[in-house]
């Protein structure tokens, strides 16, 4: 995982972003892929989340608690993720599953909306992710200061 995170970092600095400290879609996907465990089969669903992130158009994290989040990836790209203000994922008796559920978007463009099947489910490991975070965009500052020197 050390090995990933610098090749990250790398890639990062090497790359330059129109924000400083602000990390694409792209980026974040690899992060939080580099912070997830095996795939499971499904997780255990509350009624809402406690939050989520797009990842893309094909990617999602979800919070059920402050300190458990999973990787959702789907089947392909979904309508309007990356714009959405909210979304919805449908659950069989309170467990949401890979394969059979899905992630619907809500408020994007107007119309009906098709619901986006979750492909993969991986739980992520919060903390890690959260000091991953914080270093990747600590990283990016520190190159575009050093650009405009």
């Amino acid at each position: 995982m050390k090995k990933m995170l610098a090749a990250m970092m790398a890639a990062v600095l090497l790359g330059g972003c129109a924000t400083a400290g602000k990390l694409s879609s792209g980026e974040r996907l690899e992060l939080y892929r580099a912070h997830a465990g095996e795939p499971v089969r499904d997780f255990q669903y509350f009624g809402s989340f406690n939050g989520w992130t797009e990842l893309g158009d094909s990617a999602l994290a979800v919070w059920t608690r402050p300190s458990q989040a999973w990787l959702l990836e789907l089947g392909g790209p979904c309508m309007d993720l990356s714009y959405a203000p909210a979304i919805s994922v449908t659950n069989m008796m309170g467990r949401v599953s890979a394969r059979f559920d899905r992630v619907i978007v809500h408020g994007g463009s107007p119309g009906q909306h098709i619901p986006c099947r979750i492909q993969s489910i991986r739980p992520l490991d919060v903390k890690a992710l959260r000091v991953s975070e914080k270093e990747l965009r600590e990283a990016k500052i520190a190159a575009r200061a050093e650009e405009q020197e």
